[in-house]
């Protein structure tokens, strides 16, 4: 059976970047281009990983984490933010929750599937 990945990321080609790296790597993968969407559909889909952006256009990303991890159905859910933004208080800001990791953009695209894989239970 597939891994299920969601993406949230409002830059649509940074979206189907990631989309494509992961459809050949055999994930299945859902997207949302807002933060309201993707908690829509983390709890619809219930995806083995979620790879979030950190700046949204509705919401910041670690603000939706929060209430993903709030959530008895999305809390177990694994959360990658990717994002350009490595400055310290952004990377403080997502070292608060649980479960989740970082990925700073550019991606590498010869290793990103394997490092989203990583972080699957």
């Amino acid at each position: 059976m597939k891994n299920k990945v969601l993406i949230i990321d409002d830059n649509e080609n940074n979206l189907l970047l990631e989309k494509d790296l992961l459809e050949v790597a055999g994930f299945l993968v859902f997207e949302a281009e807002n933060a309201a969407m993707g908690i829509f559909l983390a709890r619809k889909e219930k995806p083995d990983v979620i790879i979030m952006d950190v700046r949204l256009p509705d919401m910041r990303g670690s603000e939706a984490a929060r209430m993903l991890r709030k959530d008895k159905a999305t809390s177990g859910i694994p959360i990658v933010f990717v994002t350009a933004s490595v400055m310290v208080e952004g990377r403080e800001e997502i070292k608060s929750i649980t479960n989740s990791g970082f990925i700073g953009k550019p991606i590498n695209t010869r290793t990103f599937a394997n490092e989203i894989r990583q972080f699957i239970k």
